[in-house]
């Protein structure tokens, strides 16, 4: 079988700017001319296995982030965009949407941030109470959407806050570090009864008040977020300043994640839960146990287990809602979600609504032949009362087979058994498969046949 040529010249540029060289300081240092450099940076060459070689001698270079980082993720987007009924006369093939990803990166973007803001105007549009109530028809992102391709495209691993977290204090000592800085600052903790208050901080009084009502995860976590908002807004707003969002709307939202992942990063610092995640194989239980965090939030750090030189199993993660909505996603994976609407409804991660409190696990292949490791399970938040609604979600965590047998929930499983792995797929609008027994739209990269005479499954099929 033919080896598949690695491209990668925006990796390249990216790594030999970040190291402050020139193309020919570069190109000695790779003991390659300068011409060939040039070419592999342009994408009119693959990258040699003896280049790969010099980065990681060199360098200490990680060879998958050459494989790996924005390009699979902008050719995912792009193509769920171009299957958009607007583009249904021009959907280009996959190799030529790799080629724009990797040879025009900004090209790409700009295109997905169109599409963005032609279907926010068009929802706009469509809402006549709006129109009629003479709200603006602003075109652009929405700021929601905005922020989540923020940190979509930042591998949602931000290394400056996620050191500072680190440094806060060990896991051991959490409590006393929440304590000392509070101190410090002169602030109060109180708890209350008002359900309608998960956190709220009375700046003039100096006093965070916190739901008696909550888990002691999620008041840990409130009391770290409003650390970061107050003791390291210095480094929030340094880092917002980088991702110049288009809205004041969209720079505040950010804001409430990077506190988020703040609170995150310190209730679970990144060395000590990385090693513990080893240690465990990746048993959300104990790890949840160990750090006194939440299944959730211990999924959710797995996932940002990103960092140059330490890097995790590459996860993906998600959390889904009672009606398929999925309502966070994350990927350090080649599996890619639909950007607008619910998950494959073969997927797992739906059925463990019917089975509360259980691990759910399945072997998955998606349309491209990737197999993966699936993991789900619902998790429900309680108000503290006997009228206090419940929340339910499930949440996924998966990674690619080849790490299956890092992850304890994988024994027991015939990995090798190709029989035994379910197909699942991204999005039906998207979805190539010809013959799925779920499909609620069909394909639009597909013609479709339609016999009057004749019903199968569907009430057309798919062409090949």
């Amino acid at each position: 079988m033919a080896t598949q040529k690695l491209y990668a010249g925006a990796k390249l540029r990216e790594t030999r700017t970040r190291l402050g060289l020139t193309q020919k300081a570069f190109a000695e240092r790779l003991g390659v001319s300068l011409p060939y450099l040039n070419q592999m940076e342009n994408n009119h060459r693959p990258v040699s296995s003896t280049v790969i070689l010099s980065l990681v001698q060199e360098f200490g270079f990680d060879v998958s982030e050459l494989a790996a980082g924005d390009g699979e993720r902008v050719v995912s987007d792009l193509k769920e965009v171009l299957a958009d009924p607007i583009f249904k006369d021009d959907l280009p093939p996959t190799v030529d949407l790799r080629l724009v990803a990797s040879n025009a990166p900004a090209v790409a973007r700009a295109l997905l941030t169109l599409h963005r803001a032609y279907r926010q105007t068009s929802e706009r549009l469509a809402s006549l109470d709006e129109a009629l109530g003479g709200t603006e028809v602003r075109p652009g992102a929405s700021p929601w959407d905005e922020v989540r391709d923020f940190f979509h495209y930042c591998d949602n691993y931000i290394d400056a806050v996620d050191r500072a977290a680190e440094a806060f204090a060990p896991p051991e000592h959490l409590d006393e570090g929440i304590e000392r800085m509070l101190a410090r600052h002169g602030f109060q903790v109180k708890e209350v009864d008002d359900p309608g208050v998960l956190r709220d901080f009375d700046r003039k009084e100096g006093v965070i008040r916190l739901s008696r009502r909550a888990e002691r995860a999620t008041r840990r976590f409130q009391l770290l977020h409003q650390i970061a908002l107050l003791a390291h807004s210095d480094l929030l707003e340094a880092t917002l300043d980088l991702a110049r969002f288009q809205s004041d709307t969209a720079r505040d939202i950010a804001k409430i994640g990077l506190a988020n992942y703040f609170a995150g990063a310190a209730l679970l610092p990144y060395k000590a839960f990385h090693a513990a995640a080893r240690e465990t194989r990746h048993d959300l239980e104990l790890l949840a146990a160990r750090f006194g965090a939440s299944l959730e939030q211990v999924c959710h750090r797995l996932s940002t287990l990103q960092r140059q030189g330490l890097k995790g199993v590459p996860f993906f993660f998600v959390r889904v809602d009672q009606a398929g909505t999925i309502t966070k996603r994350h990927s350090a994976t080649r599996l890619q979600f639909a950007r607008y609407g619910g998950a494959c409804p073969l997927w797992n991660v739906h059925r463990a609504f019917e089975t509360p409190g259980r691990f759910l696990r399945q072997l998955a292949e998606t349309p491209d032949g990737v197999r993966y490791f699936c993991l789900a399970r619902e998790v429900s938040t309680g108000g503290g009362a006997f009228r206090a609604p419940t929340r339910r979600f499930a949440l996924g965590l998966g990674c690619e087979i080849s790490h299956a047998q890092d992850v304890v929930y994988a024994d027991g499983l015939d990995l090798n058994d190709a029989a035994a792995f379910e197909p699942i797929g991204i999005s039906c609008r998207i979805c190539e498969r010809t013959d799925c027994h779920q499909r609620s739209v069909p394909p639009l990269e597909r013609q479709l046949t339609v016999d009057h005479d004749r019903r199968g499954t569907l009430p057309y099929s798919v062409e090949s």
